[in-house]
């Protein structure tokens, strides 16, 4: 598959103009509340006439739910764990990828707003969202109506997330969706990668920063937090999205792995020339509007 020409021009836009900001990236001080602040604004952004957005509170976390025209409870629902690296990013932020989520799939989308990191380190992020699901269960949601998904970082709290209640033996969902999943915490396998083909958007020392901005010194091969390491078995079937740009490529290649040795049904798309997260670009590349579609064949197969 080709790229598509709005898809190149972004790869360059992002090359030259984030990536020098990214490798300068440190997620405390002015440039955090930089950064949150900026991507807080999209929230100004019209959605599309026709879509509710309501608060919501779920185990005590507060969230956002997104439900396109056309859109229904009764055709389940989406859990969306957005990302920024577990110091950024809200359901604010990402109430355009919830929408995108919502129009394809026929399901409102709740996006959790869990505590950040460097305020709130591991577990807060991982503990607000397992009781945002044993919350969703409580109140009458059945798992197999629900799609987990997350991207980036939310990709970790994903993972960490299926992991917790394979653990606890609680109802799983009926489909997780990985977007450019953050899933090795050391960041090691991006320094690698990264040295292959420069990543346009994501900096392996901003990786690095992210890491220790939400760890600490805790160990990222730790239980809980090596999510690679796990025993796949009992999770839902997975569709995994990566671009071929990320320095995170390889995450979603071991993830792959994980679930091909659990017997796990899954499928892993490298999309040839693509940026971190790019489904979140929806309405600049021809190339988000499709990984959607794939999402919503997904679930619904």
């Amino acid at each position: 598959m080709t790229p598509s020409p709005e898809s190149v021009r972004l790869e360059r836009f992002f090359a030259t103009r984030v990536r020098p900001q990214a490798d300068r990236w440190v997620p405390r001080g002015v440039q955090l509340r930089a950064m949150r602040g900026l991507l807080s604004s999209s929230a100004l952004r019209r959605l599309p006439r026709g879509t509710k957005v309501w608060l919501a509170r779920y185990g005590g976390v507060p969230g956002l739910w997104v439900q396109a025209q056309g859109a229904s409870i009764a055709n389940g629902m989406v859990l969306h764990l957005h990302g920024g690296g577990f110091t950024f990013g809200s359901p604010n932020s990402h109430r355009g990828l919830a929408w995108s989520m919502s129009k394809r799939t026929g399901r409102p989308v709740f996006l959790p707003h869990y505590r950040l990191a460097p305020e709130h380190r591991y577990p807060a992020a991982a503990d607000d969202c397992l009781a945002v699901y044993r919350s969703l269960l409580d109140k009458g949601f059945s798992a197999d109506r629900i799609v987990v998904s997350g991207d980036s970082a939310g990709g970790h709290l994903t993972a960490c997330l299926l992991d917790d209640l394979v653990r606890s033996d609680l109802p799983k969902p009926s489909h997780a969706v990985f977007f450019s999943p953050w899933l090795d915490l050391s960041g090691d396998s991006s320094f690698t990668r990264d040295q292959l083909r420069r990543d346009p958007f994501l900096s392996p020392n901003g990786i690095l920063a992210c890491r220790y901005a939400y760890l600490g010194d805790r160990d990222p091969w730790e239980n809980r937090v090596a999510v690679l390491k796990s025993d796949k078995k009992g999770w839902p079937p997975a569709l995994i999205q990566v671009g071929d740009t990320e320095c995170l490529l390889e995450d979603s290649r071991q993830l792959a792995a994980c679930l091909a040795r659990a017997e796990i049904r899954h499928e892993l798309q490298e999309w040839p020339g693509q940026i971190h997260v790019f489904q979140a670009f929806g309405n600049a590349i021809p190339e988000a509007r499709q990984a959607f579609r794939y999402v919503a064949e997904f679930v619904h197969g």
